[in-house]
């Protein structure tokens, strides 16, 4: 997943010499980190990262410096992977004892970040919103495994719910004698809906749904990814939910041909 770039705003400069050498501080506040690493129009952070770790490295600059550049780096996307690969390369170019004293520092940033597993390992670490625990208590009604995780349970109920690949569930309706329904908001991967008597639609994070009271419909994973939504639930009156048959599982397996 991209991230979207964002201007640097730096004051380490005014902070630690405005007092002593108040134009140093201004040059490195707003010229180096206020204009040149803020062009991300002509070289993104991320890059801009690994061209200054090169840099310091290089020329033996192993401080306090570092350990800011390797964290900046961190936040703008470079995985504890990638770092090790990095300061591979810039080992035997820079020399072996650089990197070295390099690697010492780029453990501790990184030493929380753990490489996924498997694919479910991959999509928690993608998604915002906790995975939560195996969402038994509905397990009779879905397809495949499915999770929940409780975000909101007071003023309006909100549930983060991840589907494994291949998991749907039943189709079903909301009723409600006043206000009521659902609305899905896509998070994480891609999925389907759809209602009774109309094409399935493939979701996407960012897309919302709809739903309406009475409105027979499911909604899950694509065959092949996992996929999550929140979950919002409508206030309402009288409101509960009327589960009913499996998604058909040769119409769900067709669905494939249409992404």
């Amino acid at each position: 997943m991209v991230k979207a770039q964002t201007q640097v705003r730096q004051t380490a400069g005014r902070e630690q010499l405005g007092d002593f050498a108040p134009k140093f501080a201004e040059l490195n506040d707003d010229v180096l980190f206020g204009e040149v690493w803020s062009r991300t129009d002509k070289l993104g952070l991320r890059d801009r990262s690994m061209v200054t770790l090169t840099a310091l490295i290089s020329s033996g600059i192993t401080d306090s410096s570092l350990t800011y550049h390797l964290q900046t780096a961190k936040k703008n996307g470079i995985t504890r992977t990638e770092i090790a690969e990095i300061l591979t390369q810039i080992g035997f170019y820079a020399g072996w004892p650089k990197a070295w004293a390099a690697f010492r520092q780029a453990k501790e940033v990184w030493k929380e970040e753990k490489e996924p597993s498997d694919s479910k390992e991959a999509f928690e670490q993608e998604m915002l919103f906790p995975l939560g625990a195996p969402n038994d208590a509905f397990a009779r009604y879905f397809i495949g495994q499915s999770y929940l995780a409780p975000l909101s349970t007071t003023q309006v109920g909100i549930y983060n719910v991840s589907f494994e690949p291949g998991c749907r569930n039943n189709w079903h309706i909301h009723h409600a004698a006043k206000g009521g329904g659902q609305i899905l908001i896509c998070i994480a991967g891609n999925g389907w809906y759809q209602e009774w008597g109309k094409e399935a639609r493939l979701l996407q994070p960012g897309d919302v749904v709809n739903i309406p009271v009475g409105v027979k419909h499911w909604h899950g994973a694509t065959k092949d990814g996992w996929f999550a939504h929140l979950a919002i639930e409508v206030p309402g009156e009288e409101t509960s939910n009327e589960w009913l048959e499996p998604v058909d599982e040769e119409a769900y397996a067709a669905l494939d041909a249409r992404k």
